[in-house]
Protein backbone atom coordinates (compact mmCIF):
# COMPACT_ATOMS: atom_id res chain seq x y z
CA UNK A 1 0.00 0.00 0.00
CA UNK A 2 0.73 3.22 -0.51
CA UNK A 3 2.12 5.49 2.76
CA UNK A 4 -0.60 7.39 3.90
CA UNK A 5 1.00 10.85 3.46
CA UNK A 6 1.32 9.90 -0.30
CA UNK A 7 -2.55 12.02 -0.71
CA UNK A 8 -4.09 13.15 -3.76
CA UNK A 9 -6.85 15.76 -3.94
CA UNK A 10 -8.95 15.41 -7.41
CA UNK A 11 -10.56 19.03 -8.37
CA UNK A 12 -13.78 18.87 -10.61
CA UNK A 13 -15.62 16.83 -12.77
CA UNK A 14 -18.52 14.52 -12.00
CA UNK A 15 -21.57 14.30 -14.14
CA UNK A 16 -25.01 12.30 -14.59
CA UNK A 17 -24.60 10.80 -18.16
CA UNK A 18 -27.44 9.07 -20.28
CA UNK A 19 -25.12 7.02 -22.35
CA UNK A 20 -26.95 5.59 -25.83
CA UNK A 21 -24.99 2.75 -27.76
CA UNK A 22 -25.23 2.39 -31.53
CA UNK A 23 -23.68 -0.06 -33.93
CA UNK A 24 -22.49 3.17 -35.86
CA UNK A 25 -22.52 6.99 -35.58
CA UNK A 26 -25.16 8.45 -37.04
CA UNK A 27 -24.70 10.45 -39.94
CA UNK A 28 -25.43 14.22 -40.61
CA UNK A 29 -29.06 13.39 -42.07
CA UNK A 30 -32.58 13.29 -40.69
CA UNK A 31 -33.46 9.88 -39.51
CA UNK A 32 -35.13 7.64 -36.99
CA UNK A 33 -33.41 5.23 -35.02
CA UNK A 34 -35.65 2.34 -33.96
CA UNK A 35 -32.73 0.49 -31.60
CA UNK A 36 -31.00 2.27 -29.62
CA UNK A 37 -30.00 0.61 -26.05
CA UNK A 38 -28.95 3.15 -23.40
CA UNK A 39 -27.77 3.02 -19.58
CA UNK A 40 -27.47 5.93 -17.02
CA UNK A 41 -24.61 6.37 -14.88
CA UNK A 42 -21.95 8.79 -12.88
CA UNK A 43 -19.64 9.91 -15.40
CA UNK A 44 -17.09 13.21 -16.18
CA UNK A 45 -13.22 12.87 -15.49
CA UNK A 46 -12.89 13.32 -11.64
CA UNK A 47 -15.55 10.92 -10.94
CA UNK A 48 -13.58 8.34 -13.35
CA UNK A 49 -10.20 9.20 -11.74
CA UNK A 50 -11.25 8.82 -8.45
CA UNK A 51 -13.08 5.39 -8.47
CA UNK A 52 -9.84 3.91 -10.16
CA UNK A 53 -7.21 5.70 -7.74
CA UNK A 54 -9.66 4.23 -4.85
CA UNK A 55 -9.82 0.74 -5.90
CA UNK A 56 -5.97 1.15 -6.51
CA UNK A 57 -5.73 1.90 -2.65
CA UNK A 58 -4.34 5.65 -3.24
CA UNK A 59 -5.67 8.02 -0.66
CA UNK A 60 -7.83 10.45 -2.12
CA UNK A 61 -10.41 13.18 -1.71
CA UNK A 62 -12.82 14.40 -4.58
CA UNK A 63 -14.04 17.60 -4.53
CA UNK A 64 -16.64 18.36 -6.96
CA UNK A 65 -19.66 20.80 -7.65
CA UNK A 66 -23.00 19.01 -8.44
CA UNK A 67 -26.67 19.98 -8.43
CA UNK A 68 -29.20 19.82 -5.04
CA UNK A 69 -31.29 17.05 -6.85
CA UNK A 70 -32.22 13.86 -8.02
CA UNK A 71 -29.20 13.31 -10.12
CA UNK A 72 -27.06 14.90 -7.92
CA UNK A 73 -27.94 12.60 -5.36
CA UNK A 74 -27.62 9.78 -7.52
CA UNK A 75 -23.76 10.86 -8.07
CA UNK A 76 -23.44 11.34 -4.37
CA UNK A 77 -24.72 7.50 -3.53
CA UNK A 78 -22.98 5.81 -6.27
CA UNK A 79 -19.57 8.29 -5.45
CA UNK A 80 -19.56 7.19 -1.95
CA UNK A 81 -20.86 3.27 -2.59
CA UNK A 82 -17.44 2.75 -4.25
CA UNK A 83 -15.86 4.04 -1.31
CA UNK A 84 -14.60 7.47 -3.19
CA UNK A 85 -13.96 10.14 -0.48
CA UNK A 86 -16.41 12.45 -2.19
CA UNK A 87 -16.33 16.65 -1.02
CA UNK A 88 -19.02 18.69 -2.80
CA UNK A 89 -20.87 22.28 -2.95
CA UNK A 90 -24.25 22.75 -4.55
CA UNK A 91 -24.32 24.34 -7.84
CA UNK A 92 -27.59 26.43 -8.08
CA UNK A 93 -27.49 25.65 -11.99
CA UNK A 94 -27.95 21.87 -11.12
CA UNK A 95 -26.43 18.77 -11.96
CA UNK A 96 -24.45 18.75 -15.46
CA UNK A 97 -25.91 16.27 -17.16
CA UNK A 98 -24.25 14.54 -20.84
CA UNK A 99 -25.29 12.21 -23.56
CA UNK A 100 -23.20 10.10 -25.03
CA UNK A 101 -23.38 8.40 -28.10
CA UNK A 102 -21.38 5.46 -28.77
CA UNK A 103 -20.54 3.46 -31.35
CA UNK A 104 -18.90 -0.13 -31.12
CA UNK A 105 -15.31 1.09 -32.20
CA UNK A 106 -15.69 3.54 -28.74
CA UNK A 107 -16.18 6.04 -30.90
CA UNK A 108 -17.97 9.03 -29.20
CA UNK A 109 -20.56 11.82 -29.38
CA UNK A 110 -20.51 14.00 -26.24
CA UNK A 111 -23.87 16.43 -25.95
CA UNK A 112 -23.50 18.65 -23.02
CA UNK A 113 -27.58 19.30 -21.97
CA UNK A 114 -26.81 21.13 -19.10
CA UNK A 115 -23.30 22.58 -17.98
CA UNK A 116 -22.13 23.37 -14.50
CA UNK A 117 -21.78 27.03 -13.47
CA UNK A 118 -18.37 28.91 -14.22
CA UNK A 119 -18.37 30.01 -10.49
CA UNK A 120 -19.26 28.54 -7.32
CA UNK A 121 -19.52 29.99 -3.84
CA UNK A 122 -16.99 27.64 -2.19
CA UNK A 123 -15.55 28.18 1.89
CA UNK A 124 -12.30 29.34 0.98
CA UNK A 125 -10.44 28.22 4.53
CA UNK A 126 -11.98 24.53 3.86
CA UNK A 127 -10.49 24.15 0.29
CA UNK A 128 -7.09 25.64 2.02
CA UNK A 129 -7.29 22.95 4.18
CA UNK A 130 -7.74 20.33 1.09
CA UNK A 131 -4.85 21.72 -0.23
CA UNK A 132 -2.23 21.94 2.70
CA UNK A 133 -3.71 18.31 3.71
CA UNK A 134 -2.35 16.75 0.07
CA UNK A 135 0.46 15.72 -1.69
CA UNK A 136 -0.33 15.97 -5.40
CA UNK A 137 -2.67 17.92 -6.73
CA UNK A 138 -5.34 17.12 -9.70
CA UNK A 139 -6.75 20.10 -11.17
CA UNK A 140 -9.47 19.26 -14.13
CA UNK A 141 -10.47 21.36 -16.80
CA UNK A 142 -13.68 22.20 -15.41
CA UNK A 143 -14.99 26.09 -15.63
CA UNK A 144 -15.17 26.04 -11.99
CA UNK A 145 -11.50 24.83 -11.64
CA UNK A 146 -10.53 27.81 -12.20
CA UNK A 147 -11.34 30.12 -9.63
CA UNK A 148 -9.15 27.50 -6.97
CA UNK A 149 -6.11 28.54 -9.25
CA UNK A 150 -4.31 31.77 -7.37
CA UNK A 151 -5.05 29.03 -4.36
CA UNK A 152 -3.00 26.16 -5.84
CA UNK A 153 -0.43 28.64 -6.73
CA UNK A 154 0.20 29.33 -2.97
CA UNK A 155 0.78 25.77 -2.13
CA UNK A 156 4.57 24.35 -3.61
CA UNK A 157 3.06 20.82 -4.21
CA UNK A 158 3.64 19.32 -7.99
CA UNK A 159 -0.17 19.48 -9.89
CA UNK A 160 -1.47 17.01 -12.73
CA UNK A 161 -3.69 18.15 -15.29
CA UNK A 162 -5.60 16.69 -18.07
CA UNK A 163 -6.26 18.73 -21.25
CA UNK A 164 -8.45 15.78 -22.95
CA UNK A 165 -8.26 16.69 -26.70
CA UNK A 166 -6.86 19.86 -26.60
CA UNK A 167 -5.80 21.28 -30.26
CA UNK A 168 -2.58 22.99 -28.93
CA UNK A 169 -3.80 26.79 -29.45
CA UNK A 170 -7.46 26.75 -27.27
CA UNK A 171 -6.52 29.64 -24.78
CA UNK A 172 -9.37 28.22 -22.14
CA UNK A 173 -6.70 25.34 -21.55
CA UNK A 174 -3.93 27.76 -21.06
CA UNK A 175 -4.64 28.59 -17.07
CA UNK A 176 -4.44 24.95 -16.08
CA UNK A 177 -1.43 24.34 -18.37
CA UNK A 178 0.20 27.69 -16.59
CA UNK A 179 -0.47 26.27 -12.70
CA UNK A 180 0.62 22.07 -13.94
CA UNK A 181 3.96 20.61 -14.42
CA UNK A 182 2.18 17.17 -15.44
CA UNK A 183 0.41 17.19 -18.33
CA UNK A 184 -1.85 14.45 -19.81
CA UNK A 185 -3.67 15.11 -23.37
CA UNK A 186 -5.13 13.19 -25.96
CA UNK A 187 -3.86 13.26 -30.03
CA UNK A 188 -7.35 13.09 -31.28
CA UNK A 189 -7.35 17.07 -32.09
CA UNK A 190 -3.40 16.59 -32.91
CA UNK A 191 -2.35 15.13 -35.61
CA UNK A 192 1.25 16.22 -35.08
CA UNK A 193 1.60 15.88 -31.47
CA UNK A 194 5.32 16.09 -31.08
CA UNK A 195 6.15 19.67 -31.16
CA UNK A 196 3.14 20.51 -28.52
CA UNK A 197 4.84 18.30 -26.17
CA UNK A 198 8.53 19.56 -26.57
CA UNK A 199 6.78 23.06 -26.37
CA UNK A 200 5.38 21.82 -22.90
CA UNK A 201 8.95 20.21 -21.94
CA UNK A 202 10.83 23.80 -23.12
CA UNK A 203 8.06 25.49 -20.68
CA UNK A 204 9.54 23.67 -17.63
CA UNK A 205 6.75 20.84 -17.59
CA UNK A 206 8.63 17.77 -15.58
CA UNK A 207 6.41 15.27 -18.00
CA UNK A 208 3.91 15.10 -20.18
CA UNK A 209 2.01 12.32 -21.33
CA UNK A 210 -0.24 11.96 -24.88
CA UNK A 211 -2.39 8.71 -25.42
CA UNK A 212 -3.83 7.79 -28.82
CA UNK A 213 -6.98 5.72 -28.00
CA UNK A 214 -6.14 2.46 -30.13
CA UNK A 215 -2.53 3.56 -31.00
CA UNK A 216 -1.11 3.47 -27.59
CA UNK A 217 0.17 6.50 -25.66
CA UNK A 218 3.66 8.50 -25.98
CA UNK A 219 5.90 10.27 -23.07
CA UNK A 220 8.01 12.86 -23.21
CA UNK A 221 10.23 13.52 -19.71
CA UNK A 222 12.01 16.76 -18.97
CA UNK A 223 15.34 15.39 -19.95
CA UNK A 224 14.17 14.76 -23.62
CA UNK A 225 13.28 11.41 -23.15
CA UNK A 226 10.76 9.55 -25.44
CA UNK A 227 8.51 6.79 -24.33
CA UNK A 228 6.51 4.82 -27.08
CA UNK A 229 3.49 2.84 -25.10
CA UNK A 230 1.49 0.54 -27.55
CA UNK A 231 -2.15 0.06 -26.49
CA UNK A 232 -3.12 -3.94 -25.62
CA UNK A 233 -5.14 -5.51 -27.87
CA UNK A 234 -7.53 -8.31 -27.07
CA UNK A 235 -10.06 -6.84 -24.52
CA UNK A 236 -13.18 -6.83 -25.47
CA UNK A 237 -15.17 -3.11 -25.77
CA UNK A 238 -18.35 -2.29 -23.81
CA UNK A 239 -18.02 0.87 -22.78
CA UNK A 240 -14.72 3.22 -23.46
CA UNK A 241 -16.03 5.77 -21.09
CA UNK A 242 -13.52 6.26 -18.46
CA UNK A 243 -10.52 5.04 -20.68
CA UNK A 244 -8.53 8.16 -20.59
CA UNK A 245 -9.10 8.38 -16.98
CA UNK A 246 -7.98 4.70 -16.00
CA UNK A 247 -4.83 5.11 -18.09
CA UNK A 248 -3.61 8.48 -16.10
CA UNK A 249 -4.62 6.56 -12.75
CA UNK A 250 -2.48 3.97 -13.89
CA UNK A 251 0.06 5.80 -14.43
CA UNK A 252 -0.22 7.95 -11.59
CA UNK A 253 -0.13 4.93 -9.53
CA UNK A 254 3.01 3.72 -11.00
CA UNK A 255 4.70 7.57 -10.33
CA UNK A 256 3.58 7.44 -6.59
CA UNK A 257 5.66 3.83 -6.48
CA UNK A 258 8.44 5.41 -7.86
CA UNK A 259 8.38 3.02 -10.92
CA UNK A 260 10.25 3.81 -14.03
CA UNK A 261 8.15 5.97 -16.86
CA UNK A 262 7.83 2.98 -19.00
CA UNK A 263 6.17 0.55 -15.69
CA UNK A 264 3.91 3.86 -15.31
CA UNK A 265 2.83 3.71 -19.08
CA UNK A 266 2.24 0.12 -19.42
CA UNK A 267 -0.02 0.23 -15.61
CA UNK A 268 -1.68 3.13 -17.60
CA UNK A 269 -1.88 0.83 -20.39
CA UNK A 270 -3.74 -1.80 -18.10
CA UNK A 271 -6.17 -0.06 -16.31
CA UNK A 272 -7.13 1.74 -19.59
CA UNK A 273 -7.79 -1.55 -21.11
CA UNK A 274 -9.75 -3.38 -18.46
CA UNK A 275 -12.14 -0.08 -18.02
CA UNK A 276 -13.48 -0.69 -21.69
CA UNK A 277 -14.98 -4.35 -20.48
CA UNK A 278 -17.10 -2.66 -18.28
CA UNK A 279 -20.32 -0.48 -18.18
CA UNK A 280 -19.23 1.84 -15.39
CA UNK A 281 -16.16 4.15 -15.31
CA UNK A 282 -14.09 1.50 -13.81
CA UNK A 283 -13.37 -2.00 -14.13
CA UNK A 284 -15.10 -3.83 -11.27
CA UNK A 285 -11.98 -6.21 -10.12
CA UNK A 286 -9.59 -3.30 -10.22
CA UNK A 287 -6.98 -2.76 -7.50
CA UNK A 288 -3.43 -3.27 -6.50
CA UNK A 289 -3.30 -6.74 -6.78
CA UNK A 290 -5.00 -7.37 -9.68
CA UNK A 291 -3.09 -4.41 -11.65
CA UNK A 292 0.59 -5.85 -10.20
CA UNK A 293 -0.52 -9.15 -11.27
CA UNK A 294 -1.56 -8.14 -14.43
CA UNK A 295 1.64 -6.31 -15.40
CA UNK A 296 3.61 -9.61 -14.78
CA UNK A 297 1.81 -11.27 -17.06
CA UNK A 298 1.93 -9.51 -19.94
CA UNK A 299 5.58 -8.15 -19.59
CA UNK A 300 6.79 -10.28 -17.61
CA UNK A 301 8.41 -7.96 -14.60
CA UNK A 302 8.29 -8.47 -11.02
CA UNK A 303 8.42 -6.05 -8.70
CA UNK A 304 8.34 -5.34 -4.81
CA UNK A 305 6.27 -2.86 -4.35
CA UNK A 306 7.15 -2.48 -0.39
CA UNK A 307 10.60 -2.56 -1.46
CA UNK A 308 10.49 0.11 -4.06
CA UNK A 309 8.86 2.56 -1.80
CA UNK A 310 9.73 1.44 1.93
CA UNK A 311 6.52 0.77 2.87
Amino acid sequence: MIAAMQKVLILGGTTFDHIVHLTELPVPVSQTIHKAPFFEATGSTGSGKALHLTKLGVPNILYSVLGNDSYGQQIIQYLQAQGVDLVYDFDPAGTERHINIMDTNGNRISMFVTQSSEKVDFDQSKMQRYLSDTDIIVINIIGYCKQFIPLINLYNKPVWTDLHDYDGINPYHQPFIDCAQFIHLSSDNLPDYRPLMERLIAQGKEIVICTHGKQGATALTKDGTWYVQPALKGFPLLDANGAGDGFFAGFLFGHLHQLPVQTCLQLGAIAAAYCITSAQLVYEALEESFLLAEHHRLYGEDFNIAAITGH
